[in-house]
C-alpha cells in the first residue's frame, strides 16, 4: 500500500491517551518531554494533531479556551510541534489554518520563538508583546518585600477564581481549579484579610515554573517569588512580560539568568484583555 500523501492524513481531536505520543513528539525535535505539562493542557484544552502512519504524531498542538464555554473570551494556542522527519513539509501550517479556522471569530493568543514567528505573521498573527524567559536558583537578599504569603487553602479558591478574571480579563476556572493537583506549591499575598495575589510553583523536569503569577503590584510579585523559592531546593523558570522591568532586573539580582525571549502575538485583537500591570507571568506560554 502507498504512503498516503501530508495532506490527506486527517486532522484529529487529541485526549489525555495521547500524552506518551505528544511528549514522544516534544523529544523528537529536542524539546524536554514535559509529561506533567501534557497532561493538564491535553485535559483542560483541546489538542490537535495528525497520526503518522508509520506510527506517533506527524504534528501536535493544544488550545487552550477561557471565558464562557458555548462563546470563549480568548484562545491560547501553544505546543506546536512538528516531527523532525516531517519538517518544513508544510504540515505545521496545515494544521494551523485547521486551527484558526475552526476558532471562527474567537480572538487567539500565543507565544511564538523566532523561529516560529514567521509562520504566525503568515497567518494573521501580530506581535503585541514580549516575555523574557528567565531562570536560575533563587537567592535572597538585600530588604525582602514585606508582603505577607502563606500556603493557600481550598477556603482561597473563591477568592483566587475572583481576582484571576479581574486581571487575567477571562475566566480560567478549569486552569485556576486544577492548580491545587498540578503544582507543588501554590501560595496567595494577603493584606487586611484579603487576597492581593496569588502564584503557583509547578514540576518541570528539574525546575520549579513560577506561574500563574497575578499579583496587586511588583512588590507583591517579589514576595510571592521569594516566598516560593525559599520553599524549593529546584532552581525556578518563568516567563516575565518585559514591560515588568523591576520585577526581571530584581529576579536577575536574585540568581535568574536570561534564557530567551519570545514574542507574544494575538489574532482577532489589537492587545490581550485584562490588565497587564498586574498579570506578572502565565502558567506557561503554552497556555497564554
Amino acid at each position: 500500500m502507498p504512503t498516503p500523501s501530508l495532506a490527506a492524513l486527517p486532522i484529529r481531536r487529541l485526549t489525555p491517551r495521547d500524552l506518551t505520543a505528544c511528549a514522544d513528539l516534544s523529544e523528537d525535535r529536542g524539546w524536554p518531554r514535559e509529561e506533567h505539562k501534557w497532561g493538564l493542557l491535553l485535559a483542560a484544552g483541546t489538542g490537535y494533531g495528525i497520526d503518522d502512519p508509520d506510527g506517533g504524531l506527524v504534528t501536535a498542538c493544544v488550545v487552550t479556551e477561557y471565558g464562557p464555554r458555548e462563546r470563549p473570551d480568548l484562545g491560547a494556542i501553544g505546543m506546536v510541534l512538528v516531527a523532525e522527519r516531517h519538517a518544513r513539509k508544510g504540515v505545521g501550517r496545515r494544521l494551523m489554518r485547521h486551527v484558526v479556522a475552526e476558532r471562527g471569530t474567537i480572538p487567539l493568543t500565543l507565544h511564538a520563538t523566532p523561529y516560529g514567528r514567521p509562520l504566525y505573521e503568515e497567518l494573521g498573527f501580530k506581535v503585541t508583546g514580549r516575555a523574557e524567559m528567565v531562570r536560575g536558583h533563587f537567592v535572597p537578599g538585600g530588604l525582602e518585600p514585606e508582603v505577607f504569603t502563606r500556603p493557600a487553602t481550598a477556603e482561597d479558591l473563591t477568592g483566587i477564581l475572583r481576582l484571576d478574571e479581574e486581571i487575567f480579563g477571562a475566566d480560567r476556572t478549569p486552569i485556576v481549579t486544577r492548580l491545587p493537583a498540578f503544582s507543588d506549591q501554590l501560595r496567595v499575598a494577603e493584606e487586611n484579610g484579603r487576597i492581593i495575589g496569588y502564584a503557583s510553583a509547578w514540576p518541570n523536569m528539574d525546575t520549579h515554573v513560577v506561574g500563574p503569577l497575578i499579583a496587586h503590584d511588583t512588590e507583591t510579585a517579589k514576595a510571592l517569588i521569594a516566598s516560593l523559592g525559599s520553599h524549593t531546593d529546584r532552581p525556578l523558570r518563568t516567563d516575565i512580560d518585559v514591560r515588568h522591568e523591576e520585577l526581571l532586573s530584581w529576579v536577575k539580582e536574585r540568581g535568574l539568568v536570561p534564557i530567551a525571549f519570545n514574542a507574544v502575538m494575538t489574532y482577532g485583537i489589537s492587545e490581550l484583555p485584562g490588565d497587564w500591570t498586574r498579570r506578572f507571568a502565565p502558567l506557561t506560554v503554552a497556555a497564554g
